[in-house]
């Protein structure tokens, strides 16, 4: 006990000498720990006589407060300099540029769809589906597409392998099916559009084999020529966002629709360049018609009681003249280069119209 105080200074020079946690830990167990010089010193207390017995242990655990509240001094400041030096080697200098992120683009694509479904929405019309994979009945018979007509022929239609009783599937070439399947289930009135992909045997600077068709449907007692074309000029000159566009329809044909018409625009091509609107000159956008008796009875329908009208659009041609695309292909390159160029940003492009909420029949 007369070596006290110098034991004390010994140990807290060793305690201020530990240079890692774990050097300051072989010293707290020397001292501290169950054999530890100071412990088996408070074991001698009980050798002693009373007097001697409380003096000593009271100095003795003076010096075991000032061990212990310089260990736990020291491990701290360890502590502290093993995570300083820890945060310097994994340091981040966060002061660098961040990778550069690449603005997501609506492609014009999509974005015309969304223009057409919510254009024909605020007149009423409702959107339908159907599949890409069709059968001969819905995508020629049912649409009174003669066996000789050349959209039958293979070099114009993908043909898969023939099923189990011999019929073969094909791709279909326009979204005409959907009109059918939506007459055979649904009562009149009908008034529906039908977007979707369509596929052919075509593939140019204006065809590819995949693209994509929006057709319409009208169907309801009384309804006539002046209906389809009150319905097309309103969509084309709210489309092309022209209030006054000049809008004709041409006599044609097609198998589905009779009396049937191609809709033209006017515009203009000075210098070389082409703007619609008023000129001289028409440009050819889509096909309509009055839909064919046949039709209508192939789908149950009474041609004495309920007439209708119907006409088709190729989205990827009404996209390229609205947004100046010269190349129809270049929808499919996959270049992040055209898509900043040609492509929405989703929240800066011009809102389209209210009536993408939706519609009714």
């Amino acid at each position: 006990m007369q070596n006290l105080d110098n034991l004390t200074l010994e140990i807290l020079t060793g305690i201020e000498a530990a240079t890692s946690l774990e050097a300051l830990e072989a010293v707290r167990i020397d001292v501290l720990g169950k054999k530890g010089r100071v412990s088996l010193m408070m074991r001698e207390l009980g050798g002693m006589d009373p007097e001697e017995r409380k003096a000593a242990g009271q100095a003795l655990n003076v010096v075991k407060d000032r061990i212990a509240a310089a260990i736990e001094t020291r491990q701290n400041a360890l502590s502290r300099a093993a995570l300083d030096e820890r945060l310097a080697a994994e340091a981040i200098d966060v002061s660098l540029p961040s990778r550069p992120e690449t603005e997501a683009r609506l492609h014009p694509l999509s974005r015309t769809i969304e223009e057409v479904v919510a254009i024909f929405a605020e007149m009423g019309f409702a959107v339908a589906e159907g599949p890409d994979i069709e059968s001969d009945h819905y995508n020629f018979t049912a649409l009174n597409i003669p066996e000789e007509h050349p959209a039958r022929q293979e070099h114009d239609t993908f043909y898969l392998p023939p099923d189990a009783e011999g019929k073969r599937k094909v791709l279909r070439t326009h979204t005409s099916p959907v009109q059918i399947r939506t007459m055979e289930t649904t009562e009149p009135p009908i008034r529906i559009i039908v977007p979707g992909r369509t596929y052919r045997s075509d593939h140019d600077a204006t065809h590819s084999p995949m693209f994509h068709q929006c057709e319409g449907l009208v169907i309801g007692d009384g309804i006539h020529m002046g209906h389809l074309k009150g319905c097309l000029i309103d969509f084309c000159r709210a489309f092309f966002g022209v209030d006054d566009l000049p809008v004709r329809f041409r006599p044609s044909y097609f198998p589905f629709t009779e009396p049937s018409a191609e809709v033209d625009i006017g515009c203009t091509r000075d210098g070389g360049g082409l703007k619609i609107g008023a000129g001289d000159d028409w440009l050819e956008i889509l096909g309509s018609g009055m839909v064919n008796p046949r039709v209508l009875a192939n789908c149950g329908y009474d041609p004495e009681k309920y007439q209708g009208f119907a006409f088709g659009m190729g989205i990827e041609r009404i996209a390229m003249l609205k947004y100046g695309i010269p190349d129809l292909r270049t929808f499919y390159d996959s270049d992040l280069r055209w898509m900043r160029h040609y492509g929405f940003l989703p929240f800066d492009a011009p809102s389209v119209h209210a009536g993408l909420a939706g519609g009714s029949v």
